[in-house]
């Protein structure tokens, strides 16, 4: 077994070092297809946040120029590669199980190559693990060095070791990977990787590393391509998108770069994520009010209604500071959708600390929620902490909270009943063939009938029916 760091110092010719390397093992695949009639064929399994299924485009954009084909069926997969998520415990769990099964289709078929990256393998426990009962993995590499996957399997393939090619930092943004989207009219942009936060129960920035910003020309020249090529609707990431440009040599601030975008033309919809409290500007809430194309819906996680929890996460605001955004928001731009996320049974959490996440999501009213049992995740601050809450207690907390969320949803969607929007259609509903899927300007997410000639485009669409989480619509 190997165990090293394969790490160049990354140059302006690291994509074509890497770029040479795929060629070479699109030969080796080429001449696999003409001795046995077969194309060797690749399963791409992600999880967790819109960042990783970003990380999983160009993935699959370097395998599909080595001469992979893609498959859903991971049993017939010659290269099998899981983009983990350490958010929460259950991730880690899916992981290992399926890890499980994998090494019974190896043992069928011993030259599958197995792939691990992403958050999960930035943690060392994890590493160990692997190393100690999944010794049938190929390749892990972690979160910083996504573009050497071709030198990485390049080395397998030579040297049938397993290959760890783990970084704890690095500095270098590299972004001008190939990549395949999901969608030909929509595309997600990176514009920052990291956090400096360091909310106690959470993970990312020991996995991900230190706040980094992308260059403002590479963003709006990126996007700049993805219009050329069909795109109308961008998604901007970044652990905390309101941070962005704080430690670029002419810092620029995030209302700045989304002014620019949005004079970009044929570029139709804007839309971000994720925003945290404690940097959402004046500024920033302007350009959102300005910016015809940026989606008027806005993803503001607040965990915990209580200043006392607050503290306990480290969130570095109050409640009260929380309500006084919220009020900004709604003043500067009416029909603005909030959604957010919420955390139950966090250590220490009391029944008036919970009543007051209540009044938070009665006073604000979402349009939806992502709503989360506490995790203890091991290397966390919070993990430490004696006083976690039973899980009898949490989970009637959490349902308690559910019921609130369900209702609020229906009661804020409800005035939008009647208006005519226009719909960006997504695709085709999955419970109907005779129905498509797509969303308003606020995100909203509406059905209608309709047929997949519709997709990729924008109709007018009359809101008739509220289903909470869904609206039902007609064509105008």
């Amino acid at each position: 077994m190997r165990n090293e760091q394969i790490k160049p110092n990354v140059s302006t010719t690291e994509l074509e070092r890497q770029q040479a390397i795929i060629e070479e093992i699109r030969q080796i695949n080429d001449e696999y297809f003409k001795e046995t009639g077969k194309k060797r064929h690749f399963y791409n399994f992600v999880m967790g946040c819109q960042m990783n299924a970003r990380d999983s485009e160009k993935l699959a954009g370097m395998l599909t120029e080595m001469g992979y084909i893609e498959t859903e069926n991971e049993k017939e997969a010659d290269f099998v590669i899981y983009n983990t998520c350490c958010v929460r415990e259950n991730a880690e769990n899916k992981v290992y199980g399926n890890l499980g099964y994998l090494k019974n289709y190896k043992s069928k078929k011993p030259d599958m190559i197995i792939a691990l990256c992403g958050c999960m393998m930035q943690q060392p426990t994890v590493i160990q693990t692997i190393k100690k009962k999944y010794r049938h993995v190929d390749i892990v590499f972690g979160t910083f060095n996504l573009y050497k996957l071709p030198e990485l399997l390049k080395t397998r393939l030579e040297t049938g070791h397993t290959i760890f090619d783990i970084w704890e930092t690095h500095e270098e943004i590299i972004e001008d990977l190939p990549s395949i989207r999901k969608k030909k009219f929509k595309a997600s942009v990176n514009i920052m990787f990291g956090c400096n936060n360091f909310c106690t129960y959470c993970i990312v920035p020991y996995v991900r590393g230190r706040e980094r910003s992308r260059k403002k020309e590479d963003i709006i020249a990126e996007i700049k391509a993805l219009v050329a090529d069909g795109v109308k609707e961008v998604m901007l990431l970044g652990q905390n998108v309101n941070s962005y440009g704080k430690n670029l040599e002419e810092p620029v601030t995030f209302a700045e770069l989304l002014r620019e975008i949005n004079e970009i033309e044929g570029l139709e919809r804007i839309r971000f994520m994720t925003s945290h409290p404690k940097d959402l500007s004046d500024e920033l809430i302007y350009a959102m009010r300005d910016c015809d194309k940026v989606s008027k819906a806005l993803h503001l996680p607040f965990q915990a209604g209580s200043n006392t929890v607050l503290e306990r996460m480290n969130r570095r605001y109050t409640k009260e500071g929380y309500l006084t955004l919220i009020d900004k928001l709604k003043k500067e731009i009416p029909d603005i959708l909030l959604t957010t996320d919420i955390i139950v049974g966090f250590p220490g959490e009391t029944e008036e600390d919970f009543e007051h996440t209540l009044d938070v999501v009665r006073k604000v009213g979402y349009s939806s929620a992502f709503t989360f049992i506490y995790s203890k995740r091991t290397g966390t601050p919070a993990a430490e902490y004696e006083d976690q809450i039973p899980e009898d207690v949490t989970k009637n907390r959490f349902n308690r909270l559910l019921t609130l969320v369900n209702t609020m949803v229906h009661d804020v969607n409800e005035k939008f009943i009647g208006h005519i929007m226009p719909v960006l259609v997504e695709e085709e509903s999955k419970n109907s063939k005779n129905m498509v899927t797509g969303r308003t300007p606020n995100n909203l997410l509406v059905h209608f009938e309709g047929d997949e000639s519709l997709i990729g485009t924008v109709v007018d669409v009359k809101l008739i029916e509220n289903k909470a989480f869904y609206i039902i619509g007609e064509r105008n």
